[in-house]
C-alpha cells in the first residue's frame, strides 16, 4: 500500500474502538491524513463506503457489553483439546481475581486514597521484584494526573533514602505480596515513623507488626501456576488512576498534552519513513 493507508490501516488495528466510534474526518485527523484516503483504504479493501468499512468496527465494540454476552467462549474452548481447556481454566482464573480484587476495593477506602493522594506534596510509590513493574507504572502514568508521585527507590539503595526528608505533607503507596519484601515493609515502618499516610495493595490486611496502614486494599493473588497473581492488583491501580484523572481534571489532561506533545517532538515513537515528494511535469 502507499505510505498514506499504510499509516491509515495501521490506525484501525491499533485503535479499533475509536475508529468503529468517530466520524470520518476525526479519524483522518488523527492519523495525520485526508478524509479521501479512509475512502480509498475502503475501496481498497472490497467496501463500497467508508461507512462499510467502518461497521464491522462498529459491531465489534464488546469491551462496553462483555457483562452481557455471557460465558459462552469459556464453554467452547473448554470442550476442545487439553491445550484449549487449559486457556479456559487460565482465564477464567484471571476474571475470578480481577472481580474479586475490585469487589473488595470499597469506595469509602478508594475516596480516602485518592484524597490522600491528591493532598499530598509528594506521594511515594515503591515496591520490589515483581511488584516492581506494577509500581513503575502507576508512578509513571499517574505522575501525570499528580505531578508529586514519585517512585522509590529512585537509585541504587533502598526505598528508606528517599524518606529521609518526608513528613506529614506527604504519603506513600506500597504494593507489596506474599513472600513480603523486608525492604518493603521496613520502608512502610519509617514512613509511618515520620508521619505519612500509607496506602497499601497487598493479598492480605495484616502483613508484619508494625505496618498499619491508613488504607488498605486487598487484592486476590491466586494464580494456577507458582507465582502471584496480579491481575487484581493491576484492576485496583487502574481505578485509582482513573481517579486521579478525574480529579486533575482541565490541568490533568494538558499535562497529558504536554507529555504526548514531548514526546513526539523529541522522537520517542517510531513512526514510518516517508517516501520523497516527487515533483510532477
Amino acid at each position: 500500500m502507499p505510505s498514506a493507508l499504510q499509516a491509515a490501516a495501521k490506525y484501525i488495528i491499533d485503535h479499533p474502538g475509536d475508529f468503529g466510534l468517530n466520524p470520518i474526518r476525526t479519524s483522518a485527523e488523527k492519523i495525520g491524513v485526508s478524509s479521501n484516503v479512509l475512502v480509498r483504504l475502503a475501496q481498497r479493501m472490497g467496501f463500497d463506503s467508508f461507512d462499510s468499512l467502518r461497521s464491522p468496527f462498529r459491531d465489534a465494540l464488546v469491551t462496553d457489553r462483555e457483562s452481557v454476552l455471557g460465558q459462552d467462549w469459556l464453554t467452547t474452548l473448554q470442550r476442545e483439546d487439553a491445550f484449549s481447556n487449559t486457556q479456559a481454566r487460565l482465564a477464567q482464573n484471571e476474571q475470578n481475581v480481577v472481580a474479586r480484587s475490585l469487589r473488595l476495593m470499597k469506595p469509602d477506602k478508594v475516596r480516602n486514597a485518592v484524597a490522600y493522594m491528591t493532598e499530598s506534596r509528594r506521594c511515594f510509590v515503591t515496591a520490589t521484584r515483581a511488584s516492581y513493574a506494577l509500581a513503575y507504572y502507576f508512578s509513571y502514568t499517574g505522575r501525570m494526573a499528580h505531578p508529586g508521585i514519585q517512585l522509590i527507590p529512585r537509585h541504587i539503595g533502598s526505598a528508606t533514602d528517599d524518606l529521609l526528608d518526608a513528613d506529614q505533607r506527604d504519603c506513600l503507596l506500597v504494593i507489596t505480596v506474599h513472600p513480603y519484601s523486608a525492604d518493603t515493609i521496613q520502608s512502610m515502618r519509617f514512613a509511618k515513623q515520620k508521619g505519612l499516610r500509607l496506602i497499601l495493595i497487598s493479598d492480605s490486611d495484616v502483613i508484619a507488626p508494625g505496618v498499619e496502614p491508613d488504607v488498605a486494599f486487598k487484592v486476590s493473588t491466586r494464580a494456577l501456576h507458582s507465582f502471584s497473581c496480579f491481575t487484581g492488583a493491576m484492576a485496583v491501580l487502574e481505578c485509582l488512576l482513573g481517579h486521579l484523572f478525574d480529579a486533575g481534571g482541565d490541568t490533568a489532561r494538558q499535562r497529558i498534552d504536554a507529555y504526548q506533545k514531548a514526546r513526539e517532538d523529541t522522537g520517542a515513537y517510531w513512526q514510518p519513513s516517508k517516501p520523497p515528494r516527487l515533483r510532477r511535469k
